[in-house]
């Protein structure tokens, strides 16, 4: 039988033991009460094991755990706690189980090369691996059965440190695996599972990790182990290897690794989302194992393509991967024998009419590969449509089979919890139930009734905690470092929480143009230091490692910060984390956003940002577009001409800032309150909450796309019911 495995926990009471599994299932990182449970625990102790319960619980002495054990207090707030934890995990009659009685017993296979789920959890780089995390847990909270496919990323998390001359510098931190919410997969033997990527030369051996996201497993690949020589053991070290044969290794062990893991667990499902291109080698193990199984090439190819769906983010032909035809014969070759597919054919499905002829483009691939596919915005619907027309000449541009479902986000993750208590209390009587329909607009619509003093003092407070955060990362670079006053400066010190705040927070590439709003500093600077109503800004995000120019951008802005004429009001925080980012997007006022269209496949820090009442004022771009109605925030950036882009969008954004948005700030009535200002943020949450939130887009996705590729396999599973490897489930 099939087992896990964790540290040893022989300090905690029995009287608490229930503490463990909720430790290691990260349901209780989206549910306050329950985070609340280990906080209330030593706030020293949650503090310093930086929100990790798993950690927190093996540092913590026992006899903190004992005298918390005899607080009556205590264990009523656990008694609670652990009850509903076990009423979630074993609820029956949810929204699939409703709407799709016939599927309950079929499942999805979901592949993603990253997942942002817990900052103890460093398994990601930006918006797509919060987007798969965030896909996962409201696929538990509705009951769609899932079960997902990752890499443990061993290496972790690349921290950034500033230089004193801007420029950012990478810091490696290992993942600590036994001080964080991952369990090891057993086999018979009671040692961790070992498993070999199947005809694949040379031979790669991989171990797994499971990872509890409420009801769904995540299961994560690790080839570091002593199975595999030195120079393979690196494939699951760090995200997004630059070096590609490196990412080609990566995407051969996420893919046919990860399907051949699934058999080998027995685990049963019945179609498959591939969340963008990296795990595209799924689909010919698939293949394979379907002739296995006894289908025919055509029966197995068919069954394949009607039973996946393929999601691309990527809304330029350049940000696919692709592999040169002599790198895939390397490592395919042991794998053509075994196939039932001839390499000619398999090398012509990743071709793409834009590239080399020698060159296996994996997005190509996917799209041949798959019968559904969608953007992630309406826009980006438009866009890829465009850009895979040629798999389609007979078609119409707008008849290209490429949907669209627009991204959401998980509300219970990234609302503040006080924001949910301060509306509860207004409309409770009303609707008491109204966070279980959140993805309905008529529950957000009576926001209305919070009185306007009560939002804006909560808002006004999550501002004082966003900028207190940061003043002790400075106070604690300024005694660790030594840092010098300008980086000080630089990082915040001067940042005053009665000043209007515009956040700017991603990944720092050139498309993202997050230097745009310095097109011309005299007026920037004019804005800045209005004396009687001045603006500031906080920057925040991370370069790619090997992205030199990205880098480049972050150092001019550190920069400008660092200068006196600014006046102090830019900052730039280091080391932007999920952490960081959720103290910004229901801290600042105004959420700022100026990609060049249309390279914002959809965007998704502007929706968190939103659904906490904080203005957008972005360019008209990805889910923008959808979400903008003329009342709940500002738009630039439509009207483009053929002249320079940059200093268009820039003019447009200085004048929106002067003549709209800074005056509106601080029109405030004698209450000292600006009620117009206020009344754009109840218009942000009620329009954009239900409409962005991912329980509507894990919908739209069961409407759209699963229950077509579900019906499709109804009467198959990709994995039959004898034991593999010796091993169930």
């Amino acid at each position: 039988m099939i087992g896990i495995r964790w540290i040893d926990f022989d300090h905690i009471p029995d009287r608490l033991s229930g503490l463990i599994d909720l430790s290691y299932n990260l349901w209780s990182s989206w549910h306050p009460e329950a985070w609340l449970l280990f906080k209330n625990l030593n706030r020293q102790g949650w503090k310093e094991s930086i929100h990790n319960p798993v950690r927190m619980l093996q540092e913590l002495p026992p006899e903190l755990l004992e005298a918390a054990a005899s607080n009556i207090d205590y264990t009523n707030h656990y008694d609670a706690v652990i009850a509903k934890f076990q009423r979630y995990m074993l609820a029956k009659n949810q929204w699939f189980d409703e709407y799709y009685p016939e599927h309950q017993h079929h499942k999805i296979a979901y592949f993603s090369a990253e997942y942002g789920l817990q900052h103890s959890l460093p398994l990601y780089a930006g918006g797509l691996g919060f987007l798969a995390g965030d896909h996962l847990k409201e696929c538990s909270d509705i009951g769609i059965p899932l079960v997902a496919i990752g890499f443990m990323y061993s290496d972790g998390y690349l921290h950034q440190r500033i230089r004193n001359d801007g420029w950012q510098e990478d810091v490696e931190e290992k993942l600590d695996r036994d001080n964080a919410p991952v369990k090891r997969v057993l086999g018979r033997d009671g040692n961790q599972l070992i498993l070999q990527v199947p005809f694949i030369a040379p031979q790669i051996h991989f171990a797994l990790w499971r990872v509890d996201i409420g009801r769904v497993i995540l299961y994560l690949i690790d080839t570091e182990i002593e199975q595999n020589p030195p120079h393979l053991r690196n494939i699951s070290s760090r995200l997004y290897s630059s070096i590609n044969e490196m990412r080609l290794l990566q995407e051969i062990v996420l893919g046919i690794g990860g399907t051949h893991a699934l058999k080998s667990l027995g685990v049963k499902y019945s179609a498959v989302h591939l969340n963008e291109g990296h795990a595209a080698f799924a689909l010919i193990e698939l293949y394979r194992q379907k002739i296995e199984e006894g289908l025919t090439p055509e029966e197995a190819f068919n069954h394949v393509y009607n039973t996946t769906l393929f999601t691309t983010h990527t809304p330029v032909p350049a940000g696919h991967d692709k592999f040169p035809h002599w790198m895939i014969d390397k490592y395919f070759n042991a794998y053509y024998s075994g196939m039932h597919m001839s390499r000619e054919d398999f090398l012509k499905k990743g071709l793409h009419v834009e590239d080399p002829p020698d060159t296996f483009n994996m997005a190509a691939f996917c799209m041949r590969m798959a019968a559904h596919a969608n953007g992630v915005s309406e826009k980006h619907g438009e866009v890829a449509r465009r850009m895979w027309h040629f798999l389609w000449p007979e078609h119409k541009l707008d008849e290209v089979p490429i949907g669209s479902v627009t991204n959401g986000v998980h509300i219970p993750t990234w609302i503040n919890p006080r924001l949910v208590t301060l509306i509860n209390r207004y409309i409770s009587t009303i609707c008491p139930d109204w966070f279980e329909h959140h993805d309905k607009e008529y529950v957000w619509a009576l926001i209305d009734r919070v009185p306007d003093a009560k939002l804006w003092e909560l808002h006004y407070a999550l501002k004082i905690k966003l900028i207190n955060r940061i003043l002790q990362f400075k106070r604690r670079d300024w005694m660790k470092y030594q840092a010098d006053c300008a980086n000080v400066v630089a990082g915040g010190a001067l940042i005053d929480p009665n000043t209007l705040t515009i956040g700017f927070a991603r990944r720092f590439s050139t498309y993202k143009r997050a230097d745009l709003i310095f097109q011309d500093l005299d007026r920037l600077k004019k804005i800045l230091n209005n004396p009687w109503k001045p603006v500031q800004i906080i920057f925040a995000g991370k370069a790619h490692p090997a992205d030199d120019e990205g880098k480049r951008i972050l150092q001019r802005i550190y920069q400008y910060a660092q200068q006196p004429e600014f006046g102090g009001r830019i900052a730039f925080v280091e080391d932007y984390g999920e952490q960081i980012a959720k103290y910004l997007v229901q801290g600042v006022d105004v959420w700022m956003n100026n990609p060049v269209p249309p390279l914002e496949a959809s965007g998704t820090s502007g929706m968190k940002a939103a659904v906490n009442g904080v203005l957008n004022f972005s360019i008209a771009d990805g889910w923008w577009i959808e979400g903008y109605n003329g009342k709940n925030g500002w738009i630039f950036g439509k009207n483009h001409t053929n002249n320079d882009r940059n200093w268009e969008d820039a003019s447009e954004m200085y004048s929106l800032l002067e003549n709209e948005i800074v005056p509106l700030y601080y029109d405030t009535d004698l209450d000292g309150i600006p009620h117009k200002w206020v009344a754009m943020m109840k218009e942000s949450i009620k329009s954009n909450a239900p409409r962005f939130s991912s329980r509507r887009m894990v919908k739209e996705y069961m409407h759209k796309y699963y229950i077509s590729t579900l019906s499709c396999a109804e009467c198959n599973a990709f994995v039959d019911d004898s034991t593999p490897e010796g091993i169930s489930q």
